[in-house]
């Protein structure tokens, strides 16, 4: 779901960067009140999200996915840090690791750091932390996430129509029930091991240790396990020529 340099036309990803950056520095304002105990938590949630994203699973059509993790962090650590850590994820994997354009990073912040943050939280907000507000609420965040993503290609005048526009939306409503089950069973997996971490987000050391342990043996491990097929956008942008 990373958007690359080169998909975006000049216009829109200029618009994206000028609005992001305001939009990213009111959310700072808002998180700004986390209680120093809780900086180690986001530390090990935005390494666990930036580990897991490196992971990716194959959904079909000679495509993979991987978790984006925005509803995860809205509902452990509250939107507007979860904002926060996935904005610093996202400019972590395009700056070391080309996962992303530079010039397409506001693109990137305002569809996931933002946009799918907010939305994935919204569920919970409205319906508390059952398993369905859960599910909801992953899946909603990578459909909001893709219809940004397809709106601002068309956009930058690139035609999605026909064939690639039915399997680009049929890989993204998989990858959308995937991030639901496993915001769900993360989520789950959390209250069994720090029950009084929701809904005041503070995991207890077990938990902490148990997630800090996961990320590292993703970020090394996950390479050995990854899909090497193409996620949903490379698959789409390969259907239509993008990019060649």
């Amino acid at each position: 779901m990373h958007i690359p340099d080169g998909f975006l036309s000049p216009p829109v990803w200029l618009s994206l960067d000028a609005l992001s950056i305001p939009a990213i520095g009111w959310v700072a304002r808002r998180a700004r009140p986390e209680p120093a105990g809780r900086i180690p938590l986001l530390g090990v949630m935005g390494a666990f999200v930036f580990a897991a994203q490196m992971v990716n699973v194959p959904v079909g059509f000679g495509a993979s996915g991987h978790l984006l993790g925005g509803s995860l962090l809205a509902v452990i650590l509250g939107p507007a840090p979860a904002a926060l850590v996935m904005t610093a994820v996202l400019i972590l994997q395009a700056l070391l690791f080309q996962d992303g354009g530079v010039l397409a990073l506001g693109a990137n912040i305002f569809n996931m750091a933002l946009a799918g943050v907010f939305a994935g939280y919204l569920p919970t907000r409205l319906f508390g932390r059952g398993p369905a507000p859960l599910f909801l609420g992953g899946a909603l965040s990578v459909l909001t996430t893709a219809a940004l993503v397809l709106g601002q290609l068309t956009l930058s005048g690139v035609a999605i129509t026909g064939r690639p526009l039915w399997i680009a939306c049929t890989l993204f409503a998989i990858t959308a029930a995937l991030e639901g089950a496993i915001t769900v069973a993360a989520v789950r997996a959390i209250e069994r091991l720090s029950p009084q971490a929701l809904p005041t987000p503070r995991l207890s050391r077990p938990a902490t240790a148990v997630f800090a342990c996961a990320a590292l043996l993703l970020a090394t491990g996950g390479a050995w396990i990854s899909s090497s097929a193409p996620d949903s956008l490379q698959r789409l942008a390969t259907d239509i020529g993008l990019g060649r």
